[in-house]
């Protein structure tokens, strides 16, 4: 399976992945952890690092060599959980040319959504947590007008599609869990 996960930043994507790729046996790929983690490999990755903390997109082309670089990975060959990706239009159509050409497809779009006020509390919380330099109010805003502006028009891209579910992501972790397990069964 190939479930691509979209919600704004908050919404609970990484967690969820996290336990479902346990529960099928397939990777999590968190495009924003593989472009973090660029960061200091290269003159490439800090210019990454620059997008990432000015909280922008990194450029489509950028973004689709590192995951087709991960797709290319044996455990990847049966499925795999895509965590925010893609985050424009153009990054999904990217997405379906390359899995077409593989002769596959994506099977499932989980759309976590939250309320904008509770994602700013969790950012907040979450920066106090794990460190993350992307994670200040500053930066939080304007993650979440590009997640309004860029990335939700792929809800549409896939709905037309008739794969798009949407999950209540303000409930807890184990609810929302229960609702993504209900959407994998249709």
């Amino acid at each position: 399976m190939r479930i691509i996960f979209i919600g704004p930043p908050g919404a609970g994507k990484g967690t969820q992945c996290n336990r479902l790729t346990e529960r099928l046996q397939i990777p999590h790929l968190s495009t924003g952890e593989m472009l973090r983690e660029t960061r200091n490999e290269s003159a490439l990755g800090r210019v990454v690092a620059s997008y990432i903390d000015g909280g922008r997109l990194a450029p489509d082309y950028l973004v689709m060599r590192i995951v087709i670089k991960r797709l290319a990975q044996s455990d990847c060959s049966g499925g795999c959980l895509f965590d925010g990706f893609p985050r424009t239009v153009n990054q999904a159509r990217l997405l379906d040319d390359y899995l077409a050409q593989k002769d596959d497809e994506i099977n499932l779009v989980l759309h976590l959504a939250a309320q904008q006020e509770a994602l700013v509390d969790r950012l907040l919380k979450r920066s106090l947590i794990e460190d993350r330099a992307d994670d200040n109010a500053e930066t939080i805003s304007a993650r979440l007008r590009v997640f309004h502006t860029q990335t939700a028009p792929v809800l549409d891209y896939y709905a037309g599609r008739d794969l798009v579910r949407t999950v209540d992501g303000m409930r807890s972790p184990d609810e929302v869990f229960d609702q993504i397990v209900d959407h994998l069964k249709v």
